[in-house]
């Protein structure tokens, strides 16, 4: 298939959609889904005023969704959760779910001068602070220097940056020199729908969790994972929550993201019966042994996102918001402050402040202080005194074609395209468009078209040399030069 033939599939003919938006108007009279025409229109982000807050834009559409409330974070403590910088649509895994385009190993990697102009549009949208998940296809695959290059980025634009990974080439000599560009996170995708070669259930993938952990210790970065839902490893879920709570002094989140009719999987859509938000969550609380509190605080969309933390000692856990009243008014009370959310000790003295501030609920914290020594100080004394934090996170992907409109109005996991920050499932749904849009590339003369398929641009000089035939690729002489 040549690069014409892969266009023309990205980029639909107008015929194709107008037959494709007949067929999605029945499905709006029975599920009150976006039709075609509607996602083709759902266009990325405006860039907000300079002299706007922020967190206006998602603040407002989270109102307008009836989603914000005392204990709603987005919108209120930042403007955005994460944004997705994708740097490559390969990858060396063929998971059975995957988001990734039929087409993807046909795209050329984006160039670093996008990818730094992207990174200035994510900055320029959320300010400082902002996570930027460095994601793919997998990252890894692109150079080492290409990565270091990207992390120190993000870095100088004073936001945050994980890397995004199923681990096989993530060497701890790579993540050591990433840690030591500014990496601050680093987040392993471990599952059955990889289909590893000599792992046959979820708990023998345990080997492999424990390698990638052993691997990013002592390095400066929190450790995330990232486990995909299906019905092939749903009674399994326990047991991988377990495997969680034993190293909670090691990770510090475990993410379930749940199976969605996207991509290039031959896994489609889920039985929504075994699999649903509240059924992950029973799950999770068979794993950790307590009744979890899903719902405060909120983050986003609550048919999108399901967020809890839990505080763990030797073998007992114990619930971290389960006294949703008290965590409101401290939310209420230091939500307009600026500092980095993802700074456990800021959050820590603010909220010591709190009490400071108002005594009358110094008498509630005790309380909650006392419940959680109940539960903790046996575990305590067999894990030496050390009390870890772990937190669980529930995302609940659109089918590509069941998209809500008010869910993607207020979505608080962007993807970074080339035309701003565009909601996460409706990117998913339209991936081709995006992924082989050519765009113009800005060198340090001019601005000349990058072609994503044909992986160069209309300048010959910026041809790789293997492409260049002809006269292109002599030498130029002392009269040429």
């Amino acid at each position: 298939m040549n690069a014409e033939e892969l266009l023309g599939r990205a980029m639909p003919s107008s015929d194709s959609n107008q037959q494709t938006a007949g067929k999605g108007a029945n499905e709006i009279q029975c599920g009150a889904y976006m039709s075609p025409l509607e996602i083709d229109e759902f266009h990325p982000d405006a860039r907000p005023p300079l002299d706007m807050d922020r967190r206006k834009p998602l603040r407002d559409s989270l109102i307008q969704s009836g989603q914000y409330s005392d204990v709603q974070m987005a919108g209120r403590m930042f403007p955005i959760a994460c944004v997705a910088l994708e740097v490559t649509q390969r990858c060396n895994l063929d998971c059975s779910l995957c988001y990734l385009s039929e087409i993807a190993e046909a795209i050329r990697d984006v160039p670093l001068a996008e990818l730094q102009r992207r990174i200035d549009m994510i900055h320029n949208h959320y300010g400082d602070g902002t996570n930027v998940q460095i994601t793919g296809g997998d990252p890894t695959l692109r150079s080492a220097d290409d990565l270091i290059k990207i992390v120190r980025y993000i870095r100088q634009k004073k936001m945050r940056s994980a890397l995004m990974t199923n681990g096989i080439k993530a060497t701890r000599d790579l993540l050591k020199t990433l840690a030591e560009a500014g990496l601050n996170d680093i987040v392993f995708h471990v599952d059955m729908t990889q289909h590893r070669k000599g792992y046959a259930t979820e708990a023998a993938l345990d080997v492999v969790r424990e390698e990638y952990i052993k691997r990013a210790e002592g390095l400066g970065l929190r450790i995330l994972f990232n486990t995909t839902v299906f019905a092939g490893n749903f009674a399994s879920l326990p047991g991988v929550v377990r495997f969680f709570v034993r190293h909670a002094e090691e990770v510090y989140m475990a993410s379930f993201q749940m199976q969605a009719d996207t991509g290039r999987g031959v896994l489609r859509q889920r039985d929504s019966a075994l699999i649903s938000q509240q059924t992950v969550i029973r799950q999770i609380e068979d794993g950790t042994g307590c009744a979890l509190p899903f719902d405060a605080p909120a983050i986003g969309h609550s048919s999108c996102n399901k967020y809890t933390s839990v505080l763990v000692s030797g073998g007992a856990v114990s619930p971290l918001y389960d006294d949703p009243e008290l965590f409101s008014e401290i939310f209420e009370a230091v939500a307009s402050r600026t500092l980095d959310w993802n700074d456990n000790w800021q959050f820590a003295k603010l909220a010591a402040g709190f009490f400071i501030r108002h005594p009358s609920h110094i008498a509630a914290g005790l309380r909650y202080i006392g419940r959680k020594v109940s539960v903790l100080h046996k575990g305590a004394l067999q894990g030496r005194g050390r009390i870890s934090r772990i937190n669980f996170f529930i995302h609940n992907f659109m089918d590509a074609e069941k998209l809500e409109h008010d869910r993607c109005e207020s979505c608080v996991f962007k993807v970074a395209t080339v035309d701003g920050p565009l909601s996460m499932c409706v990117h998913n749904a339209k991936r081709d468009s995006y992924i082989a849009k050519p765009f113009g590339l800005k060198t340090s003369t001019e601005i000349v078209q990058w072609n994503p398929v044909a992986g160069f641009t209309t300048d010959p000089k910026m041809m790789p040399t293997k492409h260049r035939k002809g006269r292109m690729r002599e030498k130029p002489t002392r009269r040429q030069a």
